[in-house]
């Protein structure tokens, strides 16, 4: 019975412990699940702070990207823009002669460690030991005089190259030294020839300083420039960005239920007004730029066009339209207060044309075509120009000239009427534009000048075109004009085309190829006393 108990107890012993491992697993096992799931947690909450965090940074960047875009024209106005030309000079890299250890000679070799270790002084009884001890010497001295020999055609070879190199060195510093006096030359020749004026210089020069402009990522920040020596005038194609440079987004936020940043749409007023700034304030600024810029005062006028390269939505196809165009004086530029005008409403006050809707691409005409002002019409600089065969206009005779005006623009589509001769040896007619609405009578005048032509002939032209009632008046010459012309031609219906436009529009319109080079004993019939000053 004893014995059954002790069983018993034993049983229920055993069973008592299993159960006590039994739960212990139950806790362990309960408290490495609350573990996985307080990590868990822990790994949620950072994921869905490093979420909000992340669409918090997405937000700041559009923050300052939408305020690179807002500020552009204010960016400009904190820094000058004209260049130094002493900063164009490179400074020659010259580097010092690195001899590489040939400069170190090596040391020649010793006798003594050849040499045998002297006689006793009993072995200099000996004859035998003597002989043997002389021998050796002889040896030895051989060796070393042989070692000695390549010793020194060693340490020859080595000056040899350290010569060599030294040479090569010279010759190095000799080349880059020659190279940056030539580079400093051509910046030397580029600050004379813009103090003179030179067409190819003042092009250069202001793309020098376009390029250094630092806008925001996406411009494209190319352009074409042209000038007009004549007329001090330069004329800029400017590559506007894309209306995408202005973000789709105001922010962004983490959506937990979707787990997902979303944006949050900009409506799409804002984008059309912010682009449309953009716009107006790219044409100020490269204005301001190249005014700012103007240290050697060779430009009196500017005239900017703005295009952007972009897919038309409806066509599919590549378009190039012209967004903004305006031709301002130095004078009337300058006295601009720009870090307090509205972009848009400035541009208005200089008479620009700018889009109703860039983002719609919707297009304005230049008021003065790029490739009108093309170099190539003017100073011909070819080694075979003395074979040009083209027709040189200052050669004709008034009646050819004459004739030669009134069917350029019957081709551009306009019904001409001459009228008297001109006092001035030009050309004056009458023509009428016959489309609806945009028609009407239009007074041209045409003058073959070797100057400048003043102002007084640009209000001569103004006040024919208010006694005759017309809607717009030409003034075509085979010079140029100055900026008192432009001023007081600005906002109203008058178009000063120079030289280079009329060659422009001849080829372009009559297929034909003329020139203009003034005889050395040319005299304009009647100098025009108007002043451009």
């Amino acid at each position: 019975m004893a014995r059954r108990n002790a069983i018993s107890y034993t049983v229920i012993r055993a069973q008592q412990t299993a159960n006590r491992a039994q739960r212990e697993r139950e806790r362990a096992e309960r408290a490495f699940q609350r573990a996985q799931r307080a990590a868990e947690k822990e790994r949620a909450r950072r994921y869905f702070g490093s979420q909000i965090t992340d669409a918090a940074e997405r937000t700041a960047e559009v923050g300052q990207e939408v305020a690179q875009l807002q500020g552009l024209l204010a960016d400009a106005l904190r820094a000058p823009h004209s260049i130094d030309l002493e900063t164009l000079k490179e400074t020659p890299k010259l580097p010092p002669f690195d001899p590489g250890g040939l400069d170190v000679a090596e040391l020649p070799p010793m006798i003594e460690p050849y040499l045998p270790a002297p006689m006793s002084w009993l072995g200099q009884f000996f004859k035998r030991t003597r002989h043997r001890h002389a021998e050796q010497t002889a040896k030895a001295r051989d060796r070393y005089n042989a070692d000695l020999e390549v010793h020194r055609q060693r340490e020859a070879a080595r000056l040899a190259e350290l010569a060599e190199a030294q040479r090569k060195h010279e010759k190095m510093i000799t080349k880059a030294t020659a190279a940056t006096a030539a580079q400093h030359a051509q910046v030397d020749q580029l600050r004379d020839d813009l103090t003179r004026g030179l067409r190819e210089a003042v092009v250069q020069y202001f793309e020098l300083v376009l390029d250094r402009s630092a806008y925001p990522d996406g411009f494209p920040q190319t352009a074409k420039l042209a000038y007009v020596p004549e007329s001090k005038q330069l004329v800029v194609e400017y590559d506007l960005p894309p209306f995408e440079i202005v973000p789709e987004a105001t922010g962004f936020k983490y959506v937990k239920a979707k787990d997902a940043i979303v944006p949050t749409a900009r409506p799409v007023t804002h984008r059309r007004q912010l682009y449309s700034s953009v716009v107006a304030q790219t044409a100020l600024r490269t204005l301001h730029e190249l005014f700012d810029a103007d240290h050697s005062g060779v430009l009196d006028s500017i005239v900017f066009n703005g295009h952007v390269d972009t897919i038309d939505k409806g066509t599919g196809h590549p378009v190039r339209p012209c967004l903004v165009t305006v031709r301002t004086t130095r004078d009337t530029f300058t006295a601009l207060s720009l870090q307090n005008v509205d972009p848009i409403a400035c541009l208005k006050t200089l008479n620009a044309s700018v889009s109703k809707s860039p983002a719609e691409l919707a297009p304005v005409r230049p008021v003065l075509e790029f490739n009108m002002v093309d170099p190539r019409f003017i100073e011909e600089s070819d080694v075979l120009s003395g074979l040009d065969q083209r027709s040189n206009l200052m050669e004709l005779s008034p009646a050819e000239f004459e004739s030669l005006i009134t069917n350029l623009f019957e081709k551009m589509g306009l019904e001409t009427r001459l009228t008297q001769a001109s006092r001035d040896g030009g050309v004056d007619c009458v023509a009428y534009d016959t489309r609806p609405i945009f028609g009407g009578k239009v007074v041209i005048q045409a003058k073959r000048y070797r100057h400048t032509v003043g102002v007084s002939a640009v209000r001569d032209l103004f006040g024919t075109v208010q006694n005759e009632g017309a809607s717009k008046g030409i003034l075509v010459t085979t010079s140029g004009y100055g900026k008192a012309s432009f001023e007081f031609a600005d906002g109203k219906p008058l178009e000063l085309l120079s030289g280079s436009h009329l060659l422009h529009l001849l080829a372009e319109h009559t297929g034909i190829e003329a020139k203009i080079e003034v005889p050395d004993d040319w005299k304009d019939p009647v100098p025009d006393m108007g002043t451009d000053e």
